[in-house]
């Protein structure tokens, strides 16, 4: 199966609605591919612009390398050429371009870099880091600011002026003068994505800063809802966005914001509220009490 050009990556995912899916496990913790394939094939039958395997809410980091490639593998084999699959690229430098290696040899049509593991680094360190991972395929990458990574306007520059293969930001900080500088110093040469967790609550602010999609979550678990937010903030109908906040993503987000790890945790939870069951998050994340999925299926009754 061959790639999207790097170019051809750039032109297509801001043109929708990006999402992470979810990995799967059984009661023992084991990756559950059946399952997985069956998400995968249900997520790729709406009008999705870009899957995102073993990303943050599909648990990446709880993953071992050889995990995270069987993964990559079985949204290539399931998805590959109807909706582009990113992989990710996680911890220090040698292990991430490995990965990215990997993802490349399964034929994914790009990566996403994560912030390297538990170190805090120098800007000059993170253009290292990131350029390593640039260099070692030919995939367009999309990095991702956040954590210990976070990335100065200077620092996307000289990323971008060196790395023809970079293709994209993806912001899960949220500050809105760091991101006017980075968009005011790099314009169009990159493409822009929102990576705040429930990205819902800030893509409208966001949008006027050239941030032009997100990855959703709940697009796991509720995709027409998903998909019709989108539809609203792209259309800056700012009484449907409200209207949505209020009615669903807020209440989400305060059962959310209960217990640190949540954010992943809800979204496991959420594809349980509606009857397709993804299995439990591995530790360090715990799944939501059982109350609070009763809570949370409430919820999601009213807006589904």
């Amino acid at each position: 199966m061959t790639s999207l050009h790097p170019q051809e990556l750039a032109s297509r995912l801001p043109s929708g609605l990006l999402s992470f899916p979810v990995t799967h496990f059984d009661a023992a913790l084991e990756f559950d591919e059946p399952r997985y394939r069956e998400h995968l094939a249900w997520q790729a039958s709406f009008d999705v612009a870009g899957l995102f395997a073993a990303g943050g809410t599909g648990e990446g980091f709880s993953l071992t390398s050889a995990e995270m490639d069987r993964v990559v593998r079985t949204a290539v084999d399931e998805i590959g050429g109807r909706v582009p699959v990113i992989a990710s690229a996680t911890g220090g430098t040698a292990q991430a371009v490995a990965q990215a290696r990997a993802a490349a040899e399964a034929g994914a049509d790009g990566i996403l870099l994560m912030p390297p593991y538990l170190t805090e680094a120098s800007q000059a360190g993170l253009i290292e880091h990131a350029s390593a991972v640039c260099a070692a395929t030919g995939l367009g990458v999309i990095v991702y600011s956040r954590a210990n990574a976070i990335l100065t306007d200077v620092t996307v520059a000289r990323l971008a002026d060196r790395n023809p293969t970079l293709i994209g930001l993806k912001d899960g900080v949220g500050n809105i003068e760091q991101m006017t500088r980075t968009y005011a110093r790099v314009g169009d040469r990159l493409i822009y994505i929102g990576g705040l967790p429930t990205a819902e609550t800030f893509a409208l602010p966001l949008l006027q800063l050239g941030v032009s999609t997100y990855s959703s979550a709940l697009f796991n678990f509720l995709p027409e809802f998903a998909l019709g937010f989108f539809a609203d903030v792209r259309a800056q109908d700012r009484t449907a966005v409200y209207r949505k906040l209020n009615d669903f993503v807020l209440p989400y987000i305060d059962i959310r914001d209960r217990s640190k790890g949540y954010a992943v945790s809800i979204v496991k939870a959420g594809l349980t509220a509606v009857g397709h069951n993804p299995g439990p998050v591995r530790p360090p994340l715990v799944d939501l009490t059982e109350s609070e999925l009763a809570e949370l299926t409430t919820l999601i009754n009213k807006v589904s």
